[in-house]
């Protein structure tokens, strides 16, 4: 502190210390002043983030909604029933083309991984440079780029015709075709599978699902049964139509081979009810744990009240300790205070709660959904909570003997 000629001036190092003193003169109130603090700023980083949160998982769960492919793969062991033929046939998307839902399908074998042949864009072998490539290699029926989402990014798909006459043709995934330095069409470039020659007729990309065949060599199956192996169906893949999934699912192996049903394992979305309840517990989760802090932070707002009433009531306190009122009289009024206030607040908190749902709904033009059993909680919750918060000022005021606090009035 300096003295100047107009006065006292407190100087900046003084002006620190004097308003530590002050917080650590009462650190029990500091603390609690502090805390309030704390949970405010800490419950708007959380109501935010959450908000944030919950959004993200809303949309996470109507994603799945829309995800309206269906896999149907054959159970372990099924094709190796003797004196049976393939429990998957070629024609599978035809007959899945039949049921009420489907948008397309296509029928893949895709090659084991460790039998999955090179691939090269010549067929020069330069050992000093690397020209194979590890690509997927598959076959599949003419509609693996709907039933995939994907699109023709140049060329075009193979058909029925070159399937019936075993033509030697490949399509590319864009990513394959990268890879090998395809870029063109026009000049019928070849790719080999091993040593087995392809004319690259198409390159397919932007594939929705199944993006594993960006990088990946397609032929037609008969081709795929005469020169690499692949004979049996691996597994169908199903676009469906939004909601139709589960539909889809429960008559697919039927369509497939009626006499074998069981034999089939089926991969859907989630139906629509499961997908509505996780959205509404995954709400209710977020916004529980929001009112709880909210709780918390109103126990320490009555906690802070309490406790700067102790501190101005001491002569009152030391008054009645005078008088012969015992330590658990000064704990039970000081407690029965914070009760009241709790009551009072879980009351008027319902009522205003209520108004506030209503008044929003009516707004937006929506139906308000009240949990009528948390209303009518609502006030022994209040009261639950100031009992909580009231604890330690209550305490604080049992302890102070009469003399002191007499002499501290």
């Amino acid at each position: 502190m300096k003295r100047t000629a107009g006065g006292t001036r407190i100087g900046r190092g003084d002006l620190v210390d004097e308003s530590l003193a002050a917080v650590l003169a009462r650190p029990w109130r500091a603390a609690l002043t502090t805390l309030g603090t704390v949970l405010g700023i800490a419950t708007l980083v959380v109501t935010v983030g959450i908000a944030a949160t919950a959004g993200n998982r809303i949309v996470g769960r109507f994603d799945q909604l829309t995800a309206t492919a269906v896999t149907i793969t054959p159970a372990d062991g099924a094709d190796q029933v003797p004196g049976l033929g393939p429990l998957i046939g070629w024609d599978a998307p035809d007959r899945l083309a039949r049921l009420n839902g489907t948008v397309a399908a296509v029928a893949l074998a895709e090659a084991a991984p460790g039998s999955v042949p090179q691939v090269r864009a010549n067929a020069i072998q330069d050992p000093s440079t690397v020209s194979a490539r590890a690509l997927g290699v598959a076959a599949a029926t003419v509609g693996l780029p709907d039933a995939l989402r994907g699109r023709i990014i140049a060329g075009r798909f193979y058909d029925a015709g070159n399937i019936s006459r075993h033509d030697r043709v490949a399509v590319l995934g864009e990513e394959a075709a990268r890879q090998l330095g395809i870029t063109r069409l026009d000049d019928a470039p070849a790719v080999f599978v091993g040593s087995e020659p392809f004319t690259v007729i198409g390159i397919v990309g932007d594939f929705r699902r199944e993006q594993a065949f960006a990088a990946a060599v397609i032929v037609p199956p008969t081709t795929a049964a005469d020169r690499l192996g692949l004979t049996g169906v691996g597994r169908v893949v199903v676009d469906t139509e939004l909601g139709a999934a589960g539909l889809i699912a429960r008559q697919a192996p039927t369509a497939l081979n009626p006499g074998r049903t069981a034999e089939f394992r089926v991969a859907a979305p989630p139906g629509l009810e499961r997908a509505r309840g996780a959205v509404q517990d995954d709400v209710n989760g977020m916004f529980l744990v929001l009112g709880l802090l909210c709780l918390v932070v109103g126990a320490v707002g009555i906690a802070n009240v309490t406790l700067v009433g102790v501190m101005q009531r001491i002569g009152e306190i030391g008054l009645r300790r005078a008088l012969g009122a015992a330590r658990r009289h000064i704990a039970a009024q000081f407690l029965v205070e914070s009760a009241v206030l709790g009551l009072i607040g879980g009351i008027v908190g319902a009522a205003a709660g209520m108004v506030t749902v209503v008044g929003v709904c009516v707004a937006k033009d929506w139906t308000p959904v009240l949990d009528l059993g948390l209303v009518v909680a609502a006030p022994a919750a209040g009261v639950a909570v100031g009992l909580l918060a009231g604890a330690y000022p209550a305490w604080r005021a049992a302890r102070l003997e009469p003399l002191e606090a007499l002499r501290g009035a």
